[in-house]
């Protein structure tokens, strides 16, 4: 009878487990809030950072609720244990696909200029989009030790304008001043990894600031005219 008895104890843990499990539970869920309130990161960097976290969160939630493997069949409810992890990536990675979609096909008014731009879509039933038909000259504005060189670039519309990323960071290239980030031709954020380059159309005109949303001492301004 005593052996009978004390399964059930140990398949549903104590209350000390609980307590363990609540506040770990609570713990990375605050960590990723604060992460994602403060913009400590962002980006690649930020969404890799919450599945982590997330990760975390189930092995949390399996050890010390549910108490996978202390039941007298640990083989069975590892196998639904893992078939139900599967049907959750599977609806996960689904409506990720099904969101991005429609996020292209219903696109606000910044996502639709970037996509006129990126595909020279000067007209639309008649109507200019504000894109550039055709593009004109190319001004290359390299990122080095942190430094924008040139700091300031001088151009006309529908010119386009490369950053180049120099150092072994990636640069978060985010338009306006730090924390009153803004839009340019639909682009909000242009990530630039170490050695790389991406260019942005200027068919927009004014003037413009840009910086680097981590490190927001790594800024340069331009200018667009007719």
């Amino acid at each position: 009878m005593t052996n009978r008895s004390a399964k059930p104890n140990e398949e549903q843990g104590s209350i000390k487990s609980y307590v363990i499990g609540f506040i770990l539970s609570l713990l990375f869920t605050l960590i990723p809030y604060y992460l994602v309130t403060n913009q400590t990161v962002a980006g690649n960097q930020l969404l890799i950072t919450i599945v982590i976290f997330a990760m975390v969160q189930m092995v949390i939630q399996v050890t010390f609720f549910l108490h996978l493997g202390r039941g007298p069949k640990p083989r069975w409810n590892l196998f639904f244990f893992l078939a139900t992890a599967g049907l959750v990536a599977l609806v996960v990675s689904g409506s990720i696909i099904i969101i991005n979609n429609l996020h292209y096909n219903m696109s606000p008014s910044d996502k639709v200029a970037k996509i006129a731009n990126d595909e020279n879509i000067y007209q639309i039933g008649g109507q200019e989009t504000g894109a550039c038909r055709e593009l004109l000259v190319n001004h290359k504005v390299t990122i080095s030790n942190g430094l924008v060189n040139p700091s300031y670039t001088s151009a006309n519309k529908c010119d386009t304008l490369t950053l180049i990323n120099e150092d072994s960071d990636t640069r978060e290239i985010s338009f306006g001043e730090h924390d009153h980030h803004g839009v340019y031709a639909g682009v909000t954020e242009v990530e630039i990894k170490p050695g790389r380059s991406e260019t942005i159309t200027l068919s927009e005109t004014g003037a413009f600031e840009f910086h680097d949303h981590l490190q927001h001492e790594t800024a340069g301004q331009f200018t667009v005219v007719e």
